[in-house]
């Protein structure tokens, strides 16, 4: 377990921030209510949507800075651009009063349409859009023929541009919340945080005994679930740097350096460090990796430099830095003289490989504040982003590219919000033509930021948002009816209940925004008649217009998410043998096994978000989602993923071009290509049963049924099936250890040879040997941790084949082979 007073720092945290968030949103919504309520009455005539101003700023305001509040303007500017030029030709052209409920509708549903069918646009310049065409057209046909073509989406207009100067205002005041403070913040956090963890590797690889390494390793992994959260906010936060430093920037050909990828590059070198402890934990016996006092005190030595180089490259890769990258304060002799002392020789057995990928580990993390020290870490697209980065095409040029192009694959998310739209505000005017916008409005402004969401779950937690909201709302104006000041003051603590709302796992952001919307445009309102009435009418409104954003979700998207969350797991797995096939000895085929990695990362986030969305989602009459043997399985396919970016970037494998050198590569390492060959095929139709498996669409009994139909012998088919290696699965099976010990003993003795073959040709190159042999033996432990996690994933898909099919024995083996059989038989 953490300790106490780290628990008390992280509890200090969520409420700094969540006290933080709610200031600005209540000082921004103060600002809006002080220009609506008590403003010139020429002014609040302009400002003739006040609820949309409110709506703007909780869009906007929650959790930005003022880079994304400057963001904003720009997104608000295209968004009203996009919304009010067509609408004022619209009504000019036809006019307010022709317009039925069914026309005005459509015409709702196109313009959604036209507004969600881009794909670089972002998702708060398009909730903007589809609010803003929800007030301009359906108040319009409210109104009828005293609707002002022109002046009416204005005033749209001049609501918007109210609540956006009062983001910006909310975020300068009293003091400027800063994108750059908030990445200079949470790298110094991501270096403490790896800090703390490299403390407590260090201490179990010293433990003296396996119950206080299991210790270290515990409270270290708590602290590993942290470390993807800093780099993330690092990412989210870099896009608004370049906002706040607009006029620096603007003809900027490339963008201020990101501290992600030297960061991302210690945290896969930690999560290396973590694999080999987990792994000597597991298969030695005795108490430590390190047993002698000397090799100890070395390793103490590396850390505090260690140490010293990830605050170094925290604060050189923060934003204005301006010192350069350099090599900590140490001793350049003691570094060497400690890294030797701790060194491992080529290992040769499977009981050394753990502790000699621990001390490479250690190795890598030694030269990580060296100026020109290549990344090895591979660089993840930012949540919520649907464009790759921009490189050298200036800042209004991506500005302008983040906004106009779209794609193909953006039609079916199009339909579905153009159809619930409309939908929604033709359900709500046939209920209540004076309330219809209502029902549409909440449907606008919750456009989901990717293609599917777990529907039923989110429009669940918007629902008891807005009742949450719309209560409180209610009961703050019986209890203050008189006292308009107070009644609105009665908002600041409703808007800290719902910033830890936003943060909470049962609510998050959706159901969070309902809650602060559905408070504040009863609260920040007057002369909307008795607040029971109008409570009573918003939320059922809203129900309309939620029920109608399921109804289109499931008519497009009748696929559960449980269903694709298999279909996911067979992708992942097809991608995991691509990459297994890909590795090779030769340098030259780093670069494919790094596309397919890349491939198998992808591959797993996807999956990981499905498992995420069919872990929300009701069962109905549906079988409860294995979530937890999901979890294991999504544990199991990182580790692998991992293991081979380790092998992928050990471009050190070009083993010099002497003469000596060559024919020695000619001639024992071919031993290890055939033996690495020979772990491939043992591996990949392994892989592949899994694939196959997991494909299966019907039961196991239902593919007897299958094959007995087709009047064909499984015995018969069993011999004759095309397996690509049917002694693959004896190997791999955990019950034949010896066999698969075969796999890395045989490599390992062809790895001792090839070094006393190199010792034999000379001192030339032998820098390059010795990185060479470093990574023929990082390979090793690769080989044996992918055997490892090939048995979880094993035991995995097992379990989850045999609560699909509780009343039948599950042989992954045997059906593996009825489905080739029937295959064949096709």
């Amino acid at each position: 377990m953490l300790p106490n007073h780290a628990g008390s720092a992280r509890a200090r945290a969520v409420w700094q921030r969540c006290l933080a968030s709610a200031f600005r949103t209540a000082l921004a919504c103060t600002i809006v209510g002080c220009a609506t309520l008590y403003g010139p009455e020429a002014f609040k005539r302009q400002v003739a949507f006040p609820a949309f101003s409110y709506v703007t700023v909780i869009l906007i305001v929650t959790d930005a800075t003022l880079g994304d509040a400057l963001r904003g303007c720009w997104l608000a500017l295209y968004a009203t651009v996009q919304t009010v030029c067509p609408a004022v030709v619209t009504f000019w052209m036809v006019g307010p009063g022709r317009f039925s409920g069914a026309t005005i509708s459509l015409a709702v549903a196109v313009n959604a349409f036209v507004v969600a069918v881009p794909e670089g646009t972002h998702v708060v310049a398009k909730r903007i859009a589809l609010g803003q065409i929800v007030i301009i057209y359906v108040v319009g046909y409210i109104n009828g023929a005293e609707t002002q073509a022109v002046m009416h989406p204005l005033h749209v207009a001049a609501s918007t541009a109210v609540g956006v100067v009062a983001c910006v205002l909310a975020l300068l005041l009293p003091y400027p919340r800063l994108a750059c403070w908030e990445v200079k913040k949470n790298c110094k956090l991501a270096a403490e945080n790896a800090s703390e963890r490299l403390k407590l590797y260090v201490k179990a690889s010293c433990a003296d005994d396996k119950a206080s390494a299991s210790a270290s390793l515990t409270r270290a992994k708590a602290l590993a679930s942290d470390a993807p959260k800093f780099l993330q906010k690092i990412r989210l936060h870099q896009e608004s740097m370049r906002w706040e430093t607009f006029p620096l920037i603007l003809l900027r050909q490339s963008p201020p350096p990101s501290p992600v990828p030297k960061l991302q590059e210690v945290e896969m070198l930690l999560r290396g460090m973590e694999m080999g402890l987990v792994a000597d934990t597991t298969t030695n016996s005795s108490s430590s990796m390190f047993t002698d006092g000397e090799s100890k005190q070395s390793l103490l030595q590396l850390q505090e430099h260690i140490t010293r180089a990830i605050k170094q490259v925290a604060r050189t890769n923060s934003f204005h830095s301006d010192s350069s990258p350099t090599v900590p304060e140490s001793n350049a002799d003691d570094v060497t003289s400690s890294l030797e002392k701790i060194t491992r020789t080529i290992p040769t057995s499977p009981a050394d490989l753990p502790s000699f990928f621990f001390c490479q580990c250690i190795k890598h993390l030694v030269c990580i504040s060296s100026p020109e020290a290549k990344s090895v870490a591979v660089e993840q697209p930012k949540e919520g982003s649907s464009t790759p980065p921009s490189k050298g095409n200036g800042f209004l040029l991506n500005a302008w590219k983040s906004v106009s192009f779209g794609s193909k694959n953006r039609v079916l998310p199009a339909v579905k919000c153009s159809v619930s739209l409309g939908m929604a505000v033709l359900f709500g005017l046939m209920y209540s033509k004076e309330n219809g916008y209502w029902s549409g409005l909440p449907v606008a402004i919750s456009l989901a930021a990717t293609v599917r969401e777990a529907t039923f779950t989110v429009a669940n937690v918007k629902a008891q948002g807005t009742v949450l909201g719309t209560v409180y709302g209610v009961v703050g104006c019986f209890v203050f009816e008189r006292f308009l000041p107070v009644r609105f003051m009665s908002l600041l603590p409703w808007f800290v209940i719902t910033s830890f709302l936003r943060r909470n796992r049962m609510y998050g952001q959706a159901g969070g925004i309902s809650a602060v919307i559905g408070a504040i445009l009863i609260l920040g309102r007057k002369n909307f008649g008795p607040p029971s009435e109008f409570a009573i009418a918003r939320i059922i409104e809203t129900f309309i217009g939620l029920s109608c954003s399921i109804f289109v979700d499931l008519l497009l998207h009748p696929t559960r998410a449980a269903s694709l969350a298999k279909l996911s797991l067979s992708e992942s797995f097809a991608a995991l043998g691509s990459a297994v096939d890909l590795l090779s000895l030769r340098g030259d085929a780093s670069t494919a096994l790094l596309e397919s990695h890349k491939r198998l990362k992808s591959e797993v986030e996807e999956l990981r978000k499905l498992v995420g969305e069919a872990e929300l989602e009701p069962n109905f009459w549906f079988l409860p989602f294995p979530s937890a043997c999901y979890g294991k399985l999504l544990v199991s396919l990182s580790n692998m993923a991992d293991l081979l970016l380790f092998s992928a970037k050990l471009e050190s494998l070009r083993l010099g071009d002497s003469d000596g050198v060559e024919n020695t590569r000619n001639g024992v390492v071919a031993n290890l290509d055939v033996d690495l060959k020979f772990f491939k095929d043992a591996m990949s139709p392994f892989v592949k049963c899994f694939e196959e498996v997991t494909k299966l669409k019907c039961s196991i009994a239902m593919l007897d049924e299958d094959l007995k139909r087709k009047n064909e012998e499984i015995g018969c088919d069993l011999e004759s099936g095309k397996l690509p290696n049917q002694n693959a699965f004896k190997v791999m099976d955990a019950s034949r250890e010896n066999e698969t010990r075969n796999i890395v003993d045989c490599y390992l003795g062809h790895v001792k040879e090839i070094v006393e073959k190199f010792n034999n040709v000379g001192n030339e190159e032998g820098n390059g040997r010795e990185l060479a042999m470093f990574g023929l033996g990082v390979i090793g432990f690769s080989i044996s941790g992918l055997i490892r996690e090939a048995r979880e994933v094993e035991r995995c898909v097992t379990e989850l084949v045999q609560l699909e099919n509780p009343s039948c024995q599950v042989n992954l083996f045997e059906i593996y082979c009825k489905i080739n059989a029937s295959q064949k038989l096709n």
